[in-house]
């Protein structure tokens, strides 16, 4: 059977957002979310929230182009060295994977900051199922082991996997310029993935087979959509997605995906995508789900 988590990313970073990712879960597929606990709708996301307990909630961590929730003289090692916006995080992704790889980041300080973003999320009364990272910077061992001590400290059960089945997407991309491109470079990342299994089941935590839709991120449309999706192979799987409104409160924000978050709301709440999910028996579960499932399954 084919089980799929579909995750809105960026909970918080608008309430244009929020808006889209509420709606692409009362009248779409969107199942589960993360919240951003920096994010400038932060407040709105929380009310939205509680709105929709159906909705499973986990927090999408920011360790890269934004601001720490802890004090940033407590977290020296995490800021940009010579920035003109002082107190904020590393904006380039590249200089941020730089520095995980050379093992820059105080490991401490890593845990201080992720587990402050959880318990923030905690504190507004709602129930952190599982992480996730911006840009998905925990595909770095050293993030994801900061990421598994704050989960432990937390209590949070489940985390994302952030590696594609790599032979099972190859083929759609051929031909696509742009996306092959991306293909390769997560495919080399895959290196990672074996890592990433022996950490994560040695904290304890659980985690899906992988995720679709990293590498179509704001390029996404409805044939691409449904190539991707038929290919999931048995498992379950989370499909990594960003609804939204392309307004101005999105526009004076640092994100390249703006009218791609539009399409992708119109494509979450499409009765063609549901009746495809049918046909393809491809189930719809939330993390929450996911996590009752294990446990109902276990010897």
């Amino acid at each position: 059977m084919r089980k799929l988590i579909v995750n809105a990313d960026d909970f918080g970073l608008t309430a244009g957002v929020n808006r889209a990712i509420v709606e692409a879960h009362r009248g779409g597929v969107v199942s589960s979310a993360t919240l951003m606990a920096n994010g400038a709708a932060f407040d709105d996301a929380v009310t939205a929230a509680r709105s929709i307990p159906n909705l499973s909630v986990g927090c999408h961590v920011v360790l890269v182009d934004g601001t720490p929730v802890s004090p940033p003289g407590s977290l020296d090692t995490l800021l940009a060295i010579r920035s003109a916006e002082p107190g904020k995080f590393y904006s380039s992704l590249s200089a941020f994977a730089a520095r995980a790889m050379l093992g820059g980041f105080d490991p401490d300080q890593l845990v201080a900051e992720v587990t402050a973003q959880i318990k923030k999320i905690q504190a507004a009364g709602i129930q952190v199922t599982h992480l996730d990272t911006h840009k998905h910077a925990h595909i770095f061992p050293e993030i994801l082991a900061a990421l598994l001590r704050a989960a432990r400290i937390c209590g949070v059960r489940a985390i994302r996997n952030t590696f594609i089945p790599v032979k099972a997407m190859a083929r759609q991309f051929k031909g696509k310029h742009g996306l092959w491109k991306r293909y390769g470079q997560v495919r080399m990342l895959h290196t990672f993935s074996r890592q990433f299994g022996r950490q994560t089941k040695r904290a304890g935590l659980l985690t899906p087979d992988g995720v679709v839709g990293v590498i179509e991120t704001g390029s996404v449309d409805y044939s691409l959509l449904r190539q991707t999706l038929a290919s999931l192979p048995e498992g379950t799987w989370e499909l990594v997605c960003h609804p939204g409104y392309n307004d101005a409160d999105l526009g004076a924000i640092h994100t390249r995906l703006l009218e791609s978050r539009d399409e992708e709301r119109r494509l979450l709440t499409s009765p063609e995508l549901r009746k495809f999910l049918e046909e393809q028996k491809i189930r719809v579960i939330n993390y929450r789900e996911f996590i009752e499932n294990f446990a109902e399954n276990r010897p």
